[in-house]
Formats: structure tokens, C-alpha cells, sequence
């Protein structure tokens, strides 16, 4: 039996408490501060002086917590690393899905009789712009009724609005479908820090983190790799067959090898399990929090949007984000006209131009990963705490920020020059590199910060990002037209030069903004 009815080792054990993040004993009654991720009764209960007695009819793990096996932080490695291995699937398949039909455009412009070259952009960035939309309600019901449900529902959608795009008969269908299998695709981009900040103690997230991360970086730079060869050899429609395909496959995976990681939701369905058993109406979670179903959906869909307007560390990492992201998908609409025009590639092989960004996105995940979490385990060995801001550290988000303007500048400008063209695909690499840097610190960043809320933060960083993403390439181009490739990236090399102290504040800065009153969330 595990009702917690006679023993206190639930708050004996701050460890316990730590790892399943800041909602462990929140009451109506007992306020959140999203900011510091910690209840004030909890806070009472691991300094050891929550005087309340033992409550019989809460329901908590069995004891000892920390060797229930029903505990996604009591998992087995193997358990562990195979579900975030079934999630990196599924995040790189839905990024994927961005990009790998760009190399179709001009056959589908064909096909539909159109020749507007803002419509033939947007029906590639319309899926980013899904992104935007899907987070809003995808994070706050897995808040709700955990994670694996809103997966399973949204590999289903997933598959269906892909195949609807792959018989569509005009321009109109697609670009609709295209928008629906966003805003579904998003879901593991979504809600999967979250489900790593389930399973994962704090000082082993960053590798994590980064396996999980290399989905939405590396989809969109394979995606034209394989799409233009797909393209060139049995049509644009092809492609969403593949993606259909291939989210089927990570689908039938997630159902079969899935499991629900969320801790509310567990207990949530154990207390409803006991009360069946022993006839005892009075048992609820101990993660209840007494609010009614109604109120608690309402305050959940509003919690993404009220984190990114009225927290600073979520807005501020949000903006940091979204304009790498921006600059990304900006250069994506240059490599086209760049390396077929000026370089001779051809409609196939142009796709092989992405590996550069590839590769430099792989390097910076097997450094800053594990960098990260080496750097956690000196502060726990040291009996310090751990903390958010040490997933920042200057000696990993420094070198990665002034990467940033340094790759800009060498792709741009050797491009404009017609040197040799492996020279700008090397600057792509310095730029992937960044990009790892930037994207992987800030979103382990607000997983340690927000933990159960994890899902909602990083819903509003999407939610941004997704915007830059999908309306920023709409004007690279008459961007690059009056201003050159060389002057063009040059502009964006000064902006991401202006961006180099971010990291820095961050690390100087975070905590106090974090932790400060003036700025605390309630919601």
C-alpha cells in the first residue's frame, strides 16, 4: 500500500523532493514561485520544519521513495536512456518535416501554375509557423493529463495531415495541411524537456539534453539533404510519403515502448486506483492541488503566454533563441541560390551544403553536453548547490556566442568572393557550432529552472522562435538583394555580435532575477 500514512521519510529526503521538481507538496493554499521552481511548504519541508503531521489519505510513492520502481527518477538506465532514444525520434522527425519538402518547391509551383515567390516560401516556413501555434495547447495538457497521451494523439494527427499533403491537389490544401501537421508536429519539441526533467536527476540532464536537443537543430539541415535526392527521383509528393512513413514507424515505437513519465499524472492515476480498492473517497495525490478540472485547463493554457510576457528569464531566453533561430532559417533561403548559382551544384546535390552546419551542430553536442554536466557533478561533489545558471557557464556559452558572428562572416563574405566553396560550408560548421551552443545551454537552462513546469517554458521559448522562424526567411531574400551577400550577413554578424553578453548576464544575473520578488509568476 502506498498511501503516505504513517511514516516521514517523504520529507526526510530533500534529494526526493529536488528530483521531481517543485510541485511535490502543493496545496490550494500554497503559492508557486515559477521563478525559483520551489512551493513555500516545500521549502518548510526540506529546511525540516514543517511541523504538519503525516496526512493518511495522501497517496505518495511506496517507501522508501527513492526505490519505487513506479518512479520515472527510480527508472533503470537502460529505461531511461531508451525512452529518451524513442523521443530523439520523434523530435527529429517532425523538424524534419520543415525543410526536407523545400527542394519540391519549384515542381510544386509548376504543378499549381503559380509563380509568387512569397507563396513558394511560405509553403516551406507555414509548417514552422504550426510551431507556433502548437505549444500553446500541447505543453499545458500535458501538464494536465501527462505526456504519453498527447504523444500518441499527435503521431496519429501527425500521420494524417502528412498524407493529406501528399495527395493534395492545390496550393491551398497543401499550405493548410502543412500548418495542422506543425502544429501537432511540434509536440516532442514541446513537451520533451519535460519528460527528460521526469526521468533525469539535475546533474545528468545535460547529455541528455543535448541528444534530445540535436532533433529540431539537425532535422531541418538533413531535411533538403535527403529531399533533394527523394525530389529528383520520384516527385515532390514522395516526401510527405517518407515523413508519413517514417512518423508511422516512431509512432508504433511510442505506443508499444512509452511510458508515462509525468509524476502528477502517475500518482494522479495510482490515487484513483486506491480509492477503487479500499473504498476510501478521501484519498487524492499528494500532488493534488485541489483545484477543479475547469480552472486548472484555464490556468494551464494561459501559463505558456503568461510565462513568456511576465517572466524575464523565460522572455529574455525566449528572444536570445528566436533570433538564432531566425538567422538560421535566413541562411537556409540563401544556400539555394548561392551553391547552384555561383558554386554550379546541382538540384540534388545542392542538399549536401547543409552537412556543414551538421557537423558543427554534432561537435557542439559532444562538448557541451557532456561539459555541462561534468560541471553540475563538481558542484554536487563539492556539497554545493546546484543550480540553474551552472548550465550557463562562461567557459562553454562564451567561445559558442562569438562563434556565432564569426562563422557569419566567413560564409558570407568567401561566398561573395567566389572562394573555394568548401571555405563558406566551413563557416556554416562555426555557425552550427553556436547554434548547439546557444540552443542546448538555454533550454537545459529553463528545464533546471522550471522542472514540472518545464513543458510550459519551453512551449513559450517555441512558441517564439517558431514565429522568428517562419516569418524572418520572408524577407531574407529582398534582404540579401539590397544588401549583398556580404553585407547582408555582415548585418547579422553585428547583431549576433550585440547578443555575446547575453550568456554572460546569465550567468552574472540570473539567479537574482530568478529568485527576486519583483518578478515572481503566480499562477
Amino acid at each position: 500500500m502506498s498511501v503516505n500514512a504513517d511514516n516521514s521519510s517523504t520529507l526526510d529526503d530533500p534529494n526526493d523532493e529536488k528530483d521531481l521538481g517543485p510541485e511535490k507538496d502543493v496545496r490550494p493554499d500554497t503559492p508557486v514561485d515559477l521563478e525559483t521552481g520551489v512551493s513555500q511548504r516545500q521549502d518548510a519541508a526540506v529546511d525540516g520544519v514543517d511541523d504538519e503531521p503525516a496526512d493518511p489519505n495522501v497517496v505518495w510513492w511506496d517507501e522508501p521513495a527513492d526505490r519505487d520502481p513506479h518512479n520515472p527518477m527510480n527508472w533503470s538506465a537502460r529505461r531511461k536512456w531508451g525512452t529518451i532514444a524513442i523521443l530523439s525520434m520523434l523530435t527529429f522527425t517532425t523538424p524534419l518535416a520543415s525543410s526536407m519538402f523545400a527542394p519540391g518547391v519549384p515542381d510544386v509551383m509548376q504543378e499549381f501554375k503559380n509563380t509568387n515567390q512569397q507563396l513558394a516560401t511560405f509553403v516551406v516556413s507555414v509548417y514552422i509557423l504550426g510551431f507556433a501555434f502548437g505549444p500553446l495547447l500541447v505543453a499545458p495538457l500535458s501538464e494536465m493529463y501527462g505526456r504519453m497521451p498527447l504523444y500518441h494523439i499527435s503521431n496519429v494527427l501527425f500521420v494524417v495531415f502528412t498524407v493529406a499533403c501528399a495527395v493534395s491537389s492545390n496550393m491551398s490544401m497543401l499550405i493548410g495541411f502543412r500548418f495542422l501537421a506543425g502544429c501537432v508536429g511540434a509536440t516532442p519539441v514541446t513537451i520533451g524537456g519535460g519528460t527528460i526533467a521526469d526521468i533525469m536527476p539535475q546533474e545528468k540532464r545535460g547529455g541528455a539534453m543535448a541528444m534530445w536537443i540535436l532533433g529540431p537543430l539537425l532535422g531541418p539541415v538533413v531535411g533538403p539533404v535527403c529531399g533533394g535526392f527523394l525530389v529528383d527521383a520520384q516527385g515532390w509528393r514522395w516526401v510527405f510519403w517518407l515523413l508519413a512513413m517514417l512518423g508511422g514507424l516512431f509512432g508504433i515505437l511510442t505506443l508499444i515502448f512509452g511510458r508515462e513519465t509525468y509524476a502528477p499524472a502517475l500518482l494522479k492515476r495510482k490515487a484513483k486506483r486506491l480509492r477503487k480498492e479500499t473504498g476510501n473517497e478521501n484519498l487524492r495525490s499528494k500532488l493534488d492541488t485541489g483545484i477543479s478540472h475547469r480552472e486548472l485547463l484555464a490556468r494551464s493554457i494561459v501559463r505558456p503566454t503568461k510565462m513568456l510576457l511576465f517572466s524575464p528569464i523565460v522572455a529574455s531566453i525566449s528572444i536570445y533563441v528566436s533570433i538564432y533561430y531566425g538567422i538560421l532559417y535566413l541562411l537556409f533561403t540563401t544556400f539555394t541560390f548561392v551553391f547552384e548559382q555561383q558554386y554550379g551544384f546541382s538540384s540534388s546535390t545542392v542538399g549536401l551544403t547543409y552537412i556543414g552546419i551538421g557537423v558543427g551542430m554534432f561537435i557542439g553536442l559532444t562538448i557541451l553536453g557532456p561539459g555541462s554536466d561534468k560541471i553540475l557533478r563538481k558542484h554536487k561533489e563539492a556539497g554545493r548547490e546546484m543550480k540553474p545558471e551552472h548550465r550557463m557557464p562562461l567557459i562553454l556559452t562564451v567561445p559558442a556566442a562569438i562563434a556565432m558572428p564569426v562563422g557569419l562572416f566567413i560564409y558570407g563574405f568567401t561566398a561573395y568572393y567566389h572562394t573555394h566553396w568548401i571555405v563558406p560550408i566551413l563557416g556554416t560548421a562555426v555557425i552550427g557550432y553556436a547554434l548547439m551552443g546557444c540552443f542546448m545551454t538555454s533550454q537545459t537552462y529553463l528545464v533546471d529552472a522550471f522542472t514540472v513546469h518545464a513543458a510550459s517554458a519551453l512551449a513559450a521559448n517555441t512558441v517564439l522562435r517558431s514565429i522568428f522562424g517562419a516569418l524572418l526567411p520572408l524577407c531574407g531574400l529582398d534582404m540579401y538583394d539590397a544588401l549583398g551577400l556580404d553585407w547582408g550577413n555582415a548585418l547579422l554578424g553585428f547583431l549576433a555580435v550585440a547578443l555575446i553578453p547575453i550568456p554572460i548576464i546569465y550567468w552574472k544575473y540570473g539567479e537574482r532575477i530568478r529568485t527576486s520578488k519583483r518578478f515572481k509568476v503566480h499562477l
